[in-house]
């Protein structure tokens, strides 16, 4: 029987603004930026994850990559099998690279393309492969609407792993989504259609497209509000992004950063958008206390891993999982349809923690137990 041969590509800077408070990757300078301010790239580490359910069967399965940083370092770390069939000529590669990558995967008739990045780095390959080839996209970039991404980085090893074995796999037809970072910055959410790919269909693995649009249910966001405010004091409060947080800084008279991570303290702004060491130290310097809001992905599910780099592992340690606070309209779970949350914070030991039933809070004096999973 002949081996799977499976494209592999890596945008190596996808997500690198993320803990740097950037929002992303995409725009002339905006790497360059993200680095200097102490950004880590992190793309390769979750594409290694995608390949780790992959090990048992490396004599199966050839990977066909590109070279260096947006593949073949990866495969070849892991003991894969790797054929590099194309070659980036520069130290920092691009869109145009990704998309010529994924037209020498094609043409070297791979069996699916798995490729790790955000909604701009699925743009590149979209435009490249159409509808008539099915690819699956590892979750790496700061922003994921779109739908042809799995859940996790596991997530993705484990939908391919099906097909090395030989175990049946529909195919679906899933948008790819993209936003105006430049907007983005601003705050400002302005989702686009691009067009479409054709994805293995495991709803187990694969993410829906982000649910968009505000929430309308004021009483009940005000009802969560004000059990929140009840709480602020002396500790400080790390705010997370969405619009369920936004709305409680609106309460609070206070200016939000809605795809940001602001920091309050007795019901007053002690920062706007911080970046991730910003973040760490500020905690460092608090003597009474910190606690964490955040709030779910409308439609996936995410509490941590999407949009939200700023809170790494370390920062989350240092706050404890006693201190997170999930606030989210019993509407907004009951859209999940079951679905557990989705911890997917890079750090497995981490993530094994969180897992279980946390306490949501969906009112005034109103929570609920759901369950959180770690990444699959």
């Amino acid at each position: 029987m002949s081996k799977f041969k499976l494209g592999f590509i890596i945008n190596p800077i996808a997500g690198i603004g993320g803990s740097v408070a950037l929002k992303g990757s995409d725009g002339e300078g905006v790497a360059e930026k993200a680095i200097s301010l102490g950004a880590i790239a992190k793309a390769n580490s979750r594409a290694s994850l995608a390949l780790s359910p992959l090990m048992p069967y490396q004599s199966d399965i050839v990977i066909y990559t590109a070279n260096n940083e947006m593949g073949e370092d990866c495969a070849q770390a892991l003991g894969f099998d790797t054929q590099v069939v194309y070659q980036s000529k520069s130290s920092q590669t691009t869109a145009n690279d990704t998309e010529l990558a994924a037209k020498a995967l094609i043409d070297e008739g791979v069996d699916i393309l798995l490729f790790a990045g955000g909604d701009g780095t699925a743009r590149n390959v979209c435009a490249i492969v159409g509808d008539n080839f099915p690819v699956l996209g590892i979750p790496a970039g700061c922003k994921i609407h779109s739908g042809v991404y799995a859940v996790t980085p596991k997530a993705a090893g484990r939908v391919v792993e099906m097909m090395v074995t030989r175990q049946l796999v529909t195919l679906t037809e899933a948008d790819v989504m993209d936003i105006d970072e430049s907007l983005f910055r601003q705050g400002v959410v302005k989702a686009k259609r691009f067009g479409e790919m054709q994805i293995p269909k495991e709803l187990r693995y694969v993410q829906a497209v982000k649910s968009g649009g505000k929430e309308v249910d004021e009483l009940v966001l005000q009802d969560i509000a004000a059990d929140i405010i009840e709480q602020m004091d002396d500790e400080l409060f790390v705010m997370g992004s969405g619009s369920t947080t936004a709305f409680v800084m609106e309460e609070l008279g206070i200016e939000n950063t809605l795809l940001g991570v602001d920091l309050v303290q007795n019901q007053e702004l002690a920062a706007n958008d911080v970046t991730e060491p910003e973040l760490w130290q500020a905690i460092q310097d608090q003597a009474s206390g910190v606690k964490l809001v955040i709030t779910l992905i409308g439609g996936q599910g995410h509490i941590f891993g999407r949009g939200n780099q700023q809170l790494s592992p370390r920062v989350i340690n240092a706050i404890g999982i006693e201190n997170i606070i999930i606030i989210a309209t019993k509407t907004k779970l009951t859209e999940l349809a079951q679905k557990p949350l989705i911890a997917d914070t890079g750090d497995s030991d981490l993530d094994q923690k969180l897992c279980g039933y946390l306490p949501v809070t969906t009112g005034y004096k109103d929570q609920v137990l759901y369950p959180v999973a770690s990444p699959q």
